[in-house]
Parts: C-alpha cells; sequence; structure tokens
C-alpha cells in the first residue's frame, strides 16, 4: 500500500464511501466494555507497528475534525481545546523551570 491509497481491509461495495475517520480492519470489543482481566490480551491484540499508529492518529484527528471543527454550527471548542492543549505542552516542556521555582520564598 502506497502513500494516499485506501486500506487493504476497505471494500467499497462493503463499506460503501470511504470514511478516513473509519476503521476498517476485523472489529475488535470497544475498551470501555474490557473487564480489568481481559485489559493485557486486548492490548497484545494491538497492531503496534509505526504505520499503524500513523492510522490511528490520523484516525482520531478525523474523527475531531468532523465533529468539532466541520460541523455547520460549530461552536468556540475547537479553539479552547487547541489551547488548552497547547498550554499543557508548553508547560510540560518548561517543567523543568518551574519545579525549581515553586520552593523560591519571596519578600
Amino acid at each position: 500500500m502506497g502513500f494516499g491509497d485506501y486500506p487493504a481491509e476497505y471494500n467499497p461495495k462493503v463499506h460503501g464511501p470511504y470514511d478516513p475517520a473509519r476503521y476498517y480492519g476485523t472489529p475488535d470489543k470497544p475498551f470501555g466494555q474490557l473487564k480489568l482481566g481481559e485489559v493485557t490480551e486486548w492490548v497484545g491484540r494491538r497492531n503496534k507497528s509505526p504505520k499503524a499508529i500513523a492510522g490511528l492518529f490520523s484516525r482520531a484527528y478525523w474523527r475531531w475534525s468532523h465533529k468539532y471543527v466541520q460541523p455547520k454550527r460549530t461552536t468556540a471548542a475547537p479553539l479552547i481545546q487547541i489551547l488548552a492543549g497547547s498550554m499543557l505542552f508548553f508547560y510540560a516542556i518548561n517543567y523543568g523551570k518551574f519545579v525549581h521555582h515553586r520552593n523560591y520564598k519571596h519578600h
């Protein structure tokens, strides 16, 4: 499969129009329906190749985009989510500076 091709599991006669936010592999039990003892087996069945992880992030982006950015009546939710995500990211990369600063006593 080259760049820009459909997934090998996609069949237009069965699945209809292609949706980049949908997983076309064999369905598995959703994570929310697992019992605690089944989690390790469920994680073991996941494909952990770089291509599969890239596909996971691609589907997650498309789902987020279709839900929050592209609706006819969108709200401020995508802007707030991007701002909150960027604040968390910059806090994480500057944490080393903050951790030492919190013990200083100011008069």
